[in-house]
């Protein structure tokens, strides 16, 4: 004797969707609606297990509906070649997420995603030092725009330049002192001994503390002066700067 068909919600259980999704796929036409039995219970034979995993499984896909209804009239040959293009199409799809997977990760992991390797390290030799986050911001932000306009090359020399400047050990505390002044008043009588100091050790290293051979960017140079602008200290340190540099070419 054949067993009786299945109920709607036994056949929801064994494919593992819910009943309201086959009553979905009866009105988009993509699942055959059986006549109700004596009893007044719609029952489904086999053939529509087999649909509805292949449905559900062609839905998980992401297969549109419409090409659904497609391949559930096709030939087996046709299936398979279209299960097989749909499995590339996932491959392509998970080599993408994959990638993103990778550029969130770079985010998580700080400034990878932004700037060069070497670039990275420049900041991180920074924040070893005990540069305020503030400063190393400040750096971040000029070498995005330095990455932007220069060739890679020419940000190379501008990264050794600068390296070769903080593995100076005076320099690092120079550094230090110059990134405390901040947030001092522009009267500040600790300025001028600051001052004192940068041209004390820019004449003692003067080939070192050269700038590099390309000229800063214009848009580098702005983001220097409106650093400046927020720092009333650090516009009168710029200024110094300025007239030491003016005093070596005459």
């Amino acid at each position: 004797m054949r067993p009786p068909g299945l109920t709607i919600g036994q056949l929801a259980a064994h494919a593992g969707v819910t009943v309201r999704a086959i009553r979905h796929y009866h009105r988009r036409g993509l699942l055959g609606e059986p006549d109700r039995d004596a009893s007044g219970y719609r029952r489904y034979e086999a053939q529509a297990v087999v649909d509805l995993i292949r449905i559900k499984t062609l839905t998980g896909a992401g297969v549109p509906l419409a090409r659904i209804q497609d391949l559930l009239s096709a030939e087996p040959a046709e299936f398979a070649e279209a299960v097989a293009q749909i499995d590339k199409q996932m491959q392509r799809k998970i080599r993408e997420l994959t990638r993103h997977r990778r550029s969130l990760a770079q985010l998580a992991e700080g400034d990878q995603l932004f700037l060069p390797a070497e670039i990275v390290g420049l900041l991180d030799q920074l924040r070893a030092l005990g540069v305020s986050e503030r400063a190393v911001r400040a750096e971040r932000d000029g070498w995005i725009l330095a990455v932007a306009h220069l060739p890679p090359d020419k940000v190379t020399r501008w990264a050794n330049h600068k390296r070769a400047a903080l593995s100076d050990p005076e320099f690092g505390r120079l550094y230090l002192a110059v990134d405390e002044a901040f947030g001092w008043d522009a009267a500040d009588p600790r300025l001028d001994q600051l001052a004192g100091w940068i041209a004390t050790w820019a004449a003692r290293n003067r080939p070192q503390a050269e700038q590099p051979p390309d000229a800063m960017p214009p848009v580098m140079e702005l983001m220097a002066e409106e650093l400046a602008a927020e720092s009333p200290a650090w516009r009168r340190l710029t200024e110094f700067g300025r007239g030491v540099i003016e005093n070596r070419t005459r």
